[in-house]
């Protein structure tokens, strides 16, 4: 999101384009008309509270940007911003480290909006593996900068094209859904990284396939996992709302049988 432009109907207008809406697609959607819509956009309307508030839910704006925007039509923000730390977020803090445990023996991590890591279970040991650069395990640990770096997982992942391909496109996603500027920086740096191409043929689609597995060396294994994405849902805080689980699952019968393994181990070593 731009700065040039900071009043309530310019960043209405700017949301708008960013979801590829006409004023009309978004008039209809909104149940106003196109003419008020307009006037609201371009300053000879001024929008209430409950307005700001109905179209930002109707353009999909974020809870951090739904405070600027209310902000800007001279409303104070609907939304608190709460350390992770709060104790009002410690129920939800604490429901996080149950489905991270919970899914063990898998790894799983949770991040915050920048995909900086706040939480993993133990399982996550595997990727954390022969990383060459120190510096990529300092707090704040982000997991893409960690996962396609040449110093982290990278030389690890067997198929990096399709793997690091898939990632910029999801923060590429991310960011046509935010204009967050430190992830847009953020996807300007990995699209610097090597893409693994040279090393490797793309993978072919398997016909059966579902989804696209993550494809990892370790040892003399190669891990394979699929994974999903976990929010909270109707958060009213902004800081619960930009926080998300990334579950993995094995994607076959090796795979599972490696890290069943593995967490014994580690429940022998303990």
């Amino acid at each position: 999101m731009t700065t040039s432009d900071i009043s309530a109907g310019g960043l209405i207008r700017e949301w708008r384009a960013r979801r590829r809406m006409s004023q009309l697609d978004l008039a209809m959607e909104a149940d106003i008309s196109q003419r008020h819509l307009s006037f609201v956009e371009n300053g000879r309307a001024q929008p209430s509270r409950d307005m700001v508030l109905h179209l930002a839910e109707q353009l999909s704006i974020p809870l951090r940007q739904r405070n600027q925007l209310l902000l800007a039509a001279g409303f104070a923000p609907s939304f608190s911003e709460k350390s992770l730390t709060d104790a009002t977020l410690a129920p939800a803090m604490a429901a996080v480290e149950t489905m991270l445990k919970g899914h063990e023996p898998f790894p799983a991590l949770a991040v915050d909006r920048h995909w900086n890591l706040v939480s993993a279970n133990t399982a996550t040991a595997p990727f954390l593996a022969d990383i060459s650069e120190p510096s990529l395990l300092a707090p704040p640990v982000n997991v893409l900068r960690l996962s396609l770096h040449p110093g982290g997982v990278a030389p690890r992942i067997v198929n990096l094209a399709e793997w690091r391909a898939h990632l910029i496109e999801r923060l590429k996603r991310q960011n046509d859904a935010t204009g967050d500027p430190v992830l847009i920086e953020l996807e300007r740096e990995l699209r610097t990284y090597p893409s693994g191409l040279k090393s490797s043929r793309p993978a072919p689609v398997e016909p059966s396939g579902i989804v696209h597995p993550l494809r990892l060396a370790h040892g003399d294994a190669v891990l394979s996992f699929i994974s999903t994405i976990t929010v909270f849902g109707t958060p009213l805080d902004v800081t619960l709302s930009e926080l998300a689980i990334e579950s993995f699952f094995p994607a076959d019968e090796q795979t599972r049988a490696v890290l069943v393994r593995l967490a014994k181990e580690r429940s022998a070593g303990s």
